[in-house]
């Protein structure tokens, strides 16, 4: 009889870590479908409105520096009041952000809907993903890193593609979307209402505020080779939001807003498909592989470019998605590999800070260069980053080979 309940509380334990689990996945898609349902009306906001080019690259901006900004100050919050409240303050802060971009007519409203966005993926990036590998089941193990690291890019995806088909075909094109998003970010906050929490709230929590960037020390020596991954492949997901829609019109011959949201998805999408296969390899071997092939993409999209042909610029961006899937999870495994709960939320944080720098930084001049040189000249400034950040990540792998020569690696 003594090893009858606590086999039963084991069971009830890992019954409700499944559902944290669940939420936790759930409203980090809700959080990033929101983020990208904006994608597809950029060019209605372009066509009705007179929105530019540079105008739009800086709501990205906006967007990324909010993030950056949360990350800094809020990054390790959820550790001291508790995973939930953080979580659902996130989802909160991006119901407002839709609330505000259902009447844009003026560039400053978009902007600052975008950064609402910002506030609230910030927040998000940190609470839900540490979340998420909480609760994570221990088999397989590279669940935990994918699924926190590609339930972005997926809710990326499905809101690119679900604003897509609701501007190219529903009614009230500049509003639907965000009605739906919404319900769905309500639902999300209701799934995290109900789930268990996964730290007991302590003291500090005013002095988390400091801004402060750390990651444990052992994996310290991981994060050159994980910041090329990161700038890189962000840069080119803030280049699919800020210039693809006009690329896609001016340059490649269509203004099918569904077509927008899938070429958006082609790069987002397969990202999560490819993340699982990383799994296989050792992080380093990993990050190698996914940016080679990464490069292989951006040489695709390049071409495409060049001779206006949408097929190979979907096919290349397929690619270059599915590979930047295969580096990220693994950048992301190797800075988790022995982490403890508490330094979960700050290792995400500096990886979030380093993915929406990749974002920031080069949208930022992207933005001022857009009235002197064309999408494609600006794209092939992107296509040189990739190719810099790969060289990097090929070459400067000697740092990485003492984590070659430890077992496979487990997040929890």
């Amino acid at each position: 009889m003594q090893h009858v309940t606590p086999a039963t509380d084991l069971g009830r334990r890992d019954g409700k870590l499944g559902l944290a689990f669940v939420s936790a996945v759930v409203s980090l898609v809700a959080v990033f479908a929101a983020v990208g349902s904006t994608i597809p009306l950029f060019n209605i906001y372009r066509a009705e409105d007179g929105f530019t080019n540079a105008g739009i690259s800086l709501t990205v901006v906006a967007y990324s520096a909010a993030t950056l900004g949360t990350l800094l100050v809020l990054g390790r919050l959820s550790n001291h009041v508790g995973r939930r409240p953080a979580a659902i303050a996130s989802l909160v802060l991006l119901v407002l952000g839709c609330l505000l971009l259902l009447n844009v007519h003026h560039i400053g409203i978009l902007i600052a809907g975008r950064l609402l966005m910002g506030l609230g993926a910030g927040l998000a990036s940190s609470s839900l993903t540490a979340y998420i590998v909480d609760a994570a089941p221990t088999r397989p193990t590279w669940l935990a890193s994918v699924a926190s690291s590609q339930t972005v890019m997926l809710g990326l995806a499905v809101g690119a593609i679900t604003s897509g088909a609701l501007v190219q075909f529903g009614p009230w094109p500049r509003d639907l979307i965000y009605l739906v998003v919404i319900g769905l970010l309500l639902l999300s906050a209701g799934l995290v209402a109900i789930s268990p929490e996964t730290v007991t709230p302590s003291p500090g929590g005013w002095s988390s505020l400091r801004p402060s960037v750390r990651v444990p020390v052992r994996v310290r020596h991981l994060l050159p080779v994980a910041a090329a991954v990161l700038l890189a492949t962000w840069a080119t997901g803030a280049f699919y939001q800020a210039f693809v829609p006009a690329l896609v019109e001016d340059q490649l011959h269509t203004s099918n807003s569904l077509v927008l949201g899938l070429v958006f998805a082609a790069y987002m999408g397969p990202s999560a498909l490819g993340a699982p296969l990383g799994g296989r390899f050792s992080p380093a071997a990993a990050q190698r592989i996914g940016m080679i092939g990464f490069l292989a993409g951006w040489t695709g999209i390049l071409t495409a470019i060049i001779t206006g042909a949408l097929p190979l610029f979907i096919a290349a961006t397929i690619v270059a998605g599915a590979a930047q899937g295969i580096a990220i999870s693994a950048a992301t495994r190797g800075l988790l590999y022995g982490s403890a709960p508490r330094d979960r939320a700050p290792i995400f944080a500096v990886v979030y800070l380093l993915s929406y720098s990749g974002a920031t930084i080069p949208s930022l001049i992207s933005a001022q260069l857009s009235s002197v040189f064309s999408v494609p000249h600006i794209a092939i400034g992107y296509g040189a980053l990739a190719l810099l950040a790969t060289a990097f990540t090929v070459f400067a792998g000697g740092t990485l080979e003492a984590d070659h020569q430890r077992p496979r690696q487990k997040v929890r």
